[in-house]
């Protein structure tokens, strides 16, 4: 299993982007997908996460802001970022929990991160 992240790029204050994180292989059930970002210099921390029954948990300073969704038939995510700030910039990475296979189940697999800067 495998996550492949794209969408994230340049914009400049209060622009928006769009991230898309898509589970390859043949998967039964994924529990909980979501988006986490690591500025530099800082920790890692959860931006939003949805569950296979559409759940969602964000981040206090990105609610209102962002959205998050997922296609539990394609096992895709997507985070729609509106009215970015230059505080939203970072390397954002999706992540799927709980991953069920026919031969394997996996605990938490990671994508590659995406950078997304925002400019004042």
């Amino acid at each position: 299993v495998q996550l492949q992240a794209s969408g994230g790029g340049l914009v400049q204050a209060g622009g928006s982007l769009r991230l898309s994180c898509e589970a390859s292989g043949r998967i039964f059930n994924i529990n909980i997908m979501g988006w986490y970002r690591q500025a530099p210099g800082k920790q890692r921390e959860l931006v939003a996460i949805v569950s296979g029954g559409g759940t969602t948990t964000y981040l206090d300073s990105v609610k209102g802001r962002f959205t998050v969704s997922r296609d539990n038939a394609k096992n895709t995510i997507t985070l729609q970022m509106n009215s970015l700030k230059p505080e939203d910039t970072a390397v954002y990475s999706c992540n799927a929990n709980g991953i069920i296979t026919p031969t394997k189940r996996y605990p938490e697999v990671w994508g590659q991160g995406t950078e997304v800067t925002v400019s004042s």
